[in-house]
């Protein structure tokens, strides 16, 4: 699956940020049009814009046939719970949308010695998946289905933990129903875990204490691929 996952441009070019957007998306589209045996490909969005993502989401996933769309776990420092995001996941979910949230640099500067992927990338990831279920977006929007990378970051490891951020807030959901800590479990139960970079001994009890077991069907069915000569 076809991605581009960095920053489009600087937090003040938005107008750059779209037309970058724009000549990725169609350049991963042609490649999926040549092979569409061997490629599908998830559209990037020029986040924090909202209406330019809103703009290039309808041209993906309309004209260019995008398998879903993609974008970083902070926009500039903007997490993806920011109330401002709200008109995009509105749309998305009325699509039934594939979304990866894929990690980006955390606000602030990195710490020295330890590169940026090795705990940064995954911090982020957890991040954001905290601030959009402290924000309630994935109780208000449960068509879209959105994918952790990386086996979900530190999320599987300490959910029980992160449930407790239900208790901090008399409305975690920011639609007036309020939550328990059993309700923020089945929140983060509705984020899908890809399993790049899994492949390691203590993963996958944490992986399924964590997830929904009967949460794992094919998010993209996909013509069967032709082996490589």
């Amino acid at each position: 699956m076809l991605s581009y996952a960095a920053p489009l441009a600087g937090p003040d070019d938005p107008a750059t940020a779209r037309e970058v957007a724009r000549s990725v998306n169609e350049f991963a589209a042609e490649l999926v049009k040549n092979r569409p045996d061997r490629f599908g490909h998830f559209a990037v969005l020029p986040l924090p814009d909202v209406d330019g993502a809103l703009a290039e989401a309808a041209h993906a996933l309309d004209e260019l046939d995008a398998d879903g769309v993609l974008v970083l776990s902070n926009a500039h420092g903007r997490y993806l719970g920011d109330p401002a995001f709200e008109p995009l996941w509105a749309e998305l979910d009325a699509r039934s949308t594939v979304i990866l949230v894929h990690p980006t640099a955390p606000p602030g500067p990195p710490l020295a010695d330890v590169p940026l992927p090795l705990v940064d990338f995954p911090y982020d990831t957890t991040r954001a998946a905290l601030h959009m279920t402290v924000r309630g977006v994935p109780r208000r929007y449960p068509r879209m289905r959105m994918i952790l990378p990386h086996a979900g970051g530190f999320l599987p490891y300490a959910a029980q933990r992160f449930a407790l951020a239900a208790r901090l807030h008399t409305d975690a959901t920011g639609d007036g129903g309020g939550t328990t800590p059993e309700d923020f479990l089945t929140d983060l139960r509705r984020f899908y875990f890809d399993t790049a970079l899994d492949a390691y001994p203590n993963w996958e009890p944490g992986r399924l204490h964590a997830i929904d077991r009967g949460n794992a069907e094919l998010l993209i069915p996909r013509p069967a691929r032709t082996p490589v000569p």
